[in-house]
């Protein structure tokens, strides 16, 4: 029985949480703090419909595993998935999926958007990331607007904070100034609340942002998270969260100017909620606020930056019959937001928003080997008006093949700044812009090749139009009429055996404006291989082992004075961890190859570095 739960567990986490039914109990019967898996169900789903879902879950063990400091440590290793990182660690991030927009990726926590709305662009920087808060990673890749809403054109990140049952505290680093602890500690009281809190601490400082700098650029990051549950009645649960994390780091004034800016970065999260669940029906209600509030000093100006944003949120998913599920929920999420630059480079902007999104799905298992899914959105935004995104999907299992067709559309409302802001160049806001739109087609194949052998081939093709950029006389935002065509094909072959795992994969992607232009920071190539495994002997007993190698091709990038090819990449990481009396102890190499490389363009990245460190379970 052990080992076809550990099976369950492994086939949930890999393969999409297809069977998650199978372990509700696990997850929602806690009661008396048995550790268990976090199962999270995808907005705007059903029991039957949730099988039309591209999604990759990352664990807390993973993560544990890998020995990650910041999510770019787990995102780095994801097919299709590009990490443009302006420095070492704590610096201004960007992700590229499948080529779109770096403001094309929806951010979210327990489902719930928080890209910040004071952001000229709207896109998330993921270099204020860092992981030891995080139980759980989701990656959704492609069009996700009719479960998630606007700006998830090119997908999602969904991180997921939960009680951690694991007592523990655990330290690493290779330095005094290269350094991270976190702690967790979880109760269940008297009267049945189970509360649990976790913190961390990182310092990083490794040398310039600026490729062949001159100075050392650090980062200290700290997070806060505390979560509580209980049970109200035998179906009814009450949770909460909060979640806070501060960054300072030392940013760069430009590629070619090393005296910049001192940055504090905060963010704080308050969410809460009800889950109900019976035979047939899950429902949910969440109350989410969320806040930035950030400063850049720079030679005694001040830039400062401050947004928040309420969202409730209710959702109800029911399974009619063995062959019938349907959902559907309405969501109401208002912004507000300002900034001002006050240095050499003047900018300001003021405004708020809201949008309501109304959604619903419907599945249908048209035979045992046969289900169709349609899941629709509409949203009614403040000044964009009413806007629909959809979804359809079709999968078809015959022997050991499945197929899956999927058509979906996404949307990016503009953001304050687009809307309402003004700048030193005479850039200024425009009220009448409409939302980015983008329409796409995948096609998947799965083939088991043998029981521990499988296949998976992702061929996808999307049109982005409505690009909103300032117009030729950089004097306000418009919707550009040239469109981007992405296209790609993703590839991994897997090996799954007991407690070990092995995939290669690799991506053909292309993106391209439809006057040939090709879009900076989109390698066309990339391939690369995870390797683990668990209780391999060794002369000192069992170790994990994890092998993360990842090639990345060449890809166009402004070198400081045009635009010109950058070098390919192969990075390799090595993590190897030991269970001795209750501790975990873990070595992790990262660049092994010790690549000198700059990614973007004139950027540093890190070389060849050692790492050390224990997890101390009580």
């Amino acid at each position: 029985m052990f080992m076809l739960v550990r099976i369950l567990i492994f086939f949930i986490l890999s393969i999409s949480n297809l069977y998650a039914e199978n372990l509700k109990n696990c997850q929602w019967d806690n009661r008396k703090g048995v550790p268990c898996i976090v199962i999270s169900k995808t907005p705007n789903t059903s029991e039957i419909s949730e099988i039309g879902i591209n999604k990759i879950v990352i664990s807390k063990k993973e993560i544990d595993n890998l020995g990650a400091v910041d999510v770019n440590d787990i995102l780095k290793n994801i097919s299709g998935l590009d990490i443009f990182q302006s420095g070492t660690k704590g610096q201004t991030t960007s992700l590229f999926t499948r080529g779109s927009e770096s403001n094309h990726t929806l951010v979210m926590i327990n489902g719930i958007a928080i890209n910040d709305q004071s952001v000229t662009d709207g896109l998330h920087d993921f270099g204020q990331d860092f992981i030891q808060s995080i139980d759980v990673i989701e990656i959704y890749k492609g069009s996700n607007g009719a479960h998630f809403g606007p700006s998830a054109i090119a997908g999602a990140i969904n991180f997921i904070t939960a009680i951690d049952y694991t007592n523990s505290y655990s330290v690493n680093g290779f330095s005094g100034k290269n350094n991270s602890s976190s702690a967790n500690y979880t109760k269940i009281t008297d009267n049945g609340w189970h509360l649990n809190f976790k913190s961390s601490a990182t310092l990083s400082e490794t040398g310039s942002a600026i490729a062949g700098g001159s100075e050392y650029d650090g980062a200290e990051n700290f997070q806060l998270n505390l979560n509580g549950e209980k049970w109200i009645n035998d179906n009814l649960k009450f949770k909460s969260t909060i979640y806070s994390r501060k960054t300072v780091a030392d940013y760069d004034n430009s590629a070619t100017d090393e005296t910049g800016y001192v940055a504090d970065n905060k963010m704080y999260t308050i969410q809460s909620g009800f889950e109900h669940v019976s035979k047939s029906n899950e429902k949910e209600l969440t109350f989410h606020y969320h806040n930035y509030d950030r400063q850049y000093e720079n030679s005694g100006a001040l830039d400062e930056y401050y947004s928040e944003s309420f969202v409730v949120r209710g959702e109800s998913k029911n399974k009619f019959s063995k062959n019938i599920s349907f959902g559907y929920g309405s969501e109401y999420k208002y912004d507000w937001g300002s900034f001002e630059n006050r240095g050499s480079y003047t900018a300001s902007t003021k405004g708020h928003m809201s949008n309501l999104g109304v959604f619903g799905n419907f599945g249908y298992k048209l035979n045992e080997s046969s289900i169709f899914s349609v899941y629709g959105r509409s949203d009614d935004h403040n000044t964009t008006g009413g806007n629909q995104t959809y979804k359809i999907n079709f999968t078809k299992f015959i022997n050991n093949f499945e197929y899956s067709l999927t058509h979906s559309t996404g949307l990016r409302n503009p953001t304050l700044y687009e809307l309402y802001g003004s700048d030193n160049y005479g850039i200024g806001g425009n009220t009448g812009l409409n939302p980015e739109k983008s329409k796409t087609n995948e096609f998947t194949v799965n083939y088991k090749i043998f029981e521990n052998l499988s296949l998976r081939s992702t061929a996808y093709r999307a049109q982005v139009y409505d690009q909103i950029e300032t117009n030729s006389a950089y004097s306000k935002h418009e919707n550009k009429l040239i469109d981007i065509n992405q296209e790609g094909l993703e590839n991994e072959i897997s090996f799954n055996r007991n407690n070990e795992t092995l995939s290669f994969y690799n991506i053909f992607s292309k993106s391209r404006k439809t006057n040939g232009q090709a879009q900076s920071r989109r390698p066309d190539f990339s391939y690369g291989l995870n390797y683990s495994i668990t209780e391999l002997s060794s002369p000192i007993g069992n170790i994990n082992v994890n092998l993360n190698y990842k090639h990345t091709g060449k890809f166009i990038d402004w070198d400081g004075s045009a635009n010109s090819k950058q070098k390919s990449t192969d990075i390799l990481d090595l993590s190897l961890s030991k269970n001795i009396s209750g501790n975990i102890y873990f070595l992790k190499l990262t660049n092994i190859f010790n690549e000198r490389y700059e990614k973007p363009a004139t950027y540093y990245q890190d070389g060849r570095q050692i790492r050390i460190g224990f997890k101390s379970l009580f």
